[in-house]
């Protein structure tokens, strides 16, 4: 039986200033299937993902659905072809309840008037089929990044979309989450849409899809039968060369070397209580645990973004208080947030401007900004860290995901620090960027620094770290280290399997 084409891609191109970021590209997508995009940041999956959305306009090619061509000026004109997306950037309106979000523009109306039992009613058929549990009255802002998406993916289920673009969707989810949405998938393929799915999850990829396209600086490498690729083939074509996918060698723990952070009894009241860690000089220290464990509290507590009721904590053996980042910055401890987008950078500015904003007391003389130093400083920086383009005059929305993060880190390595708390440092990058993130933190262990890594992946908190602190419920419950330090273990610590146990 021939397939059916739901998608063709003919000639596309699309440029972002001088920036190629699709040429020529030829594509099919059958209708029914999962077909997934990958490549590097910047490699032109998710422009490509846009286009087919109508998100953004192709500069030149035509795009055919269904044997028809069209020209897509928004994502309405998508929509109204049963085409949605559900983008990597959230796109809810944050004042308003889950249930609204997810019906928003597709409300029940009886004589102009929302019947809000109807759309309830609705819901909750719709949480039946997707196995999720959100509480439908709830405000977006209050909900975790992971339960926004959960919202993102229902309003795409709502809609009854014939084909939806899915761009990183389990980026923020933990790994029962991600089941159940992979689960999802493939009852929709199963039910006859179709699924665009953008991932830089390999492994991920390689279980739900049915078709591999790999992109490499916005031109296509090849399309080809997920089953006839495996992680490696996949990261060979992508970066155009063999690369391992393991972890750098860890940097040797110093003996004897000196505290940089030390925290006592961190405490917020029904959100983290008791924490009690070290971290030691050229230490990177793991955090793990499922999401909502406190993680991420803890970091933000350090760092005086939330404000803690009790606790005591210590920079390089001196006792200081911290009461907002200005305070934590001041003593030599930073924090790489969870959403670089949200709470790390300003995507209006320059990526220069991103840079310097911490540090603008460091490079003023009598109140005025030294631009000259403050433009070769920034400029050594994003070479250093291989930031691409290297410009600190460019807006950073041009730049890709990997880069961003790149940014990221260069904000927070302008002065160095005594400690770095890192959160999710490498979610949303592609393999390449991974792979330099995590040299990257371990030559800063090298040098001296203190790291603090809060992951979501289990292999990559063993992989980078000497120690690792397993969270749950807001406690510490398990230090592992040494001989210890296994995936076995810290997933048992993790789940609180043994619960209590120090394992060394």
């Amino acid at each position: 039986m021939t397939p059916t084409i739901h998608v063709e891609c003919i000639n596309i191109g699309k440029r972002f200033d001088a920036i190629e970021a699709l040429v020529d590209i030829q594509l099919v997508i059958e209708q029914g299937k999962i077909h997934a995009l990958v490549g590097e940041n910047g490699a032109g999956k998710s422009t490509l993902g846009k286009i087919i959305s109508g998100v953004i306009r192709p500069d030149q090619g035509e795009l055919i659905v269904k044997g028809r061509s069209v020209h897509y000026g928004s994502p309405y004109d998508a929509l109204a072809d049963s085409i949605t997306i559900i983008s990597q950037e959230l796109s809810l309106v944050p004042k308003l309840s889950v249930m609204e979000n997810v019906f928003l523009g597709m409300e029940s109306q009886r004589a102009g008037v929302i019947q809000k039992e109807v759309i309830r009613r609705r819901y909750t058929g719709l949480l039946a089929r997707s196995g999720f549990s959100l509480p439908a009255d709830i405000s977006v802002e209050k909900l975790r990044t992971a339960d926004q998406k959960k919202v993102e993916i229902l309003r795409a289920i709502a809609r009854n979309a014939e084909l939806i673009v899915m761009d990183e969707p389990t980026a923020a989810l933990t790994s029962d989450e991600t089941e159940k949405l992979l689960n999802i998938i493939r009852w929709l393929r199963d039910s006859g849409k179709t699924i665009v799915y953008v991932s830089h999850y390999l492994e991920e990829v390689l279980r739900l899809a049915d078709t591999v396209t790999v992109l490499r600086n916005g031109r296509l490498v090849r399309t080809s039968s997920a089953n006839e690729e495996t992680p490696e083939s996949l990261v060979a074509a992508m970066i155009g060369r063999a690369m391992t996918l393991a972890f750098p060698p860890k940097a040797a723990a110093v003996p004897d070397a000196p505290e940089v952070l030390s925290v006592e009894d961190l405490t917020i009241p029904g959100i983290i209580e008791d924490i009690s860690f070290r971290v030691h000089a050229g230490e990177i220290v793991g955090l793990a645990g499922l999401v909502g464990s406190g993680r991420s509290e803890v970091a933000r507590a350090i760092f005086g973004a939330d404000r803690k009721t009790r606790g005591e904590i210590c920079v390089n053996g001196k006792k200081v208080k911290i009461n907002s980042p200005k305070d934590a910055i001041h003593a030599g401890v930073v924090l790489l947030p969870e959403s670089r987008k949200l709470q790390g950078l300003i995507m209006t500015m320059e990526i220069g401007k991103n840079v310097t904003l911490p540090h603008l007391d460091t490079l003023s003389q009598a109140s005025l900004i030294r631009g000259r130093k403050e433009f070769r400083e920034t400029s050594d920086l994003l070479r250093e860290l291989d930031v691409r383009p290297p410009e600190p005059g460019l807006r950073i929305t041009k730049l890709s995901g990997g880069n961003q993060q790149k940014v990221l880190f260069a904000k927070w390595l302008f002065r160095r620090p005594s400690v770095l708390i890192a959160d999710e440092p490498t979610s949303g990058v592609d393999v390449g960027a991974k792979q330099a993130i995590y040299k990257l933190i371990n030559s800063l262990a090298e040098q001296g620094m203190g790291v603090l890594l809060i992951s979501s992946e289990i292999e990559e908190v063993i992989g980078l770290a000497h120690r690792v602190y397993a969270m749950r419920q807001g406690r510490i419950i398990a230090e592992v280290e040494g001989d210890a330090l296994t995936e076995e273990n810290v997933t048992h610590a993790v789940f609180a399997t043994h619960e209590g146990a120090i394992h060394k």
